[in-house]
């Protein structure tokens, strides 16, 4: 199968004071870069969902695309956009914030699409859900846009109505997102 991961980078990054995410720095590297140097060997291509900061994002190499339209309406309006803008018939998305990912990542995902004829799998752990850690299927396109037009914005209640599969990941500390400024991270720029 090939797969085309997409990180998600669009947000607003409220409770980090609405800087950039992807473009903070986390143990002396940005957070979009450790990413890409996650998913890159795991998947056949990549791709980077972002709604600011566009030119520093086209810089890194990889196809940039924003949302449908300027409202952030979160994760699935990004998810949207990926599987618009994505060639290959599987699109994996994750967000641009969780600087541990696990190396198996799409490996696991698309082995359990496969040995349940899902349209859809998404990672857990011990510690809950992951909906934003998700392998689709081009087919869900539709669903999906008829999901937002209705005004729905919730990324489980979505993925509920599919042909989905949960995948167990032993490793919590792998999907930890950073969602504060901490200690050993910096921000971009105010602007950022």
């Amino acid at each position: 199968m090939e797969v085309t991961a997409v990180i998600l980078a669009g947000g607003r990054g409220l409770r980090m004071g609405g800087v950039d995410k992807g473009l903070v720095s986390y143990q002396g590297q940005r957070l979009i870069d450790r990413a890409i140097q996650a998913i890159q060997p795991q998947v056949h291509s990549l791709m980077i969902n972002a709604n600011r900061n566009l030119a520093t994002y086209q810089t890194l190499g990889f196809p940039v695309f924003s949302d449908a339209n300027d409202q952030f309406d979160g994760p699935l309006a990004g998810m949207q956009a990926a599987l618009r803008h994505a060639k290959t018939e599987w699109v994996l998305t994750l967000p641009c914030d969780v600087p541990h990912l696990p190396s198996d990542l799409c490996q696991q995902l698309t082995a359990a699409v496969i040995a349940n004829r899902a349209d859809m799998a998404i990672a857990q752990s011990p510690s809950g859900p992951h909906p934003v850690f998700c392998l689709m299927h081009q087919s869900l396109q539709a669903s999906l846009a008829r999901f937002l037009s209705s005004g729905q914005r919730k990324v489980r209640a979505w993925q509920a109505q599919q042909a989905s599969v949960w995948v167990d990941f032993a490793d919590d500390h792998a999907f930890t997102n950073i969602n504060h400024l901490m200690p050993d991270s910096t921000s971009p720029s105010p602007n950022a």
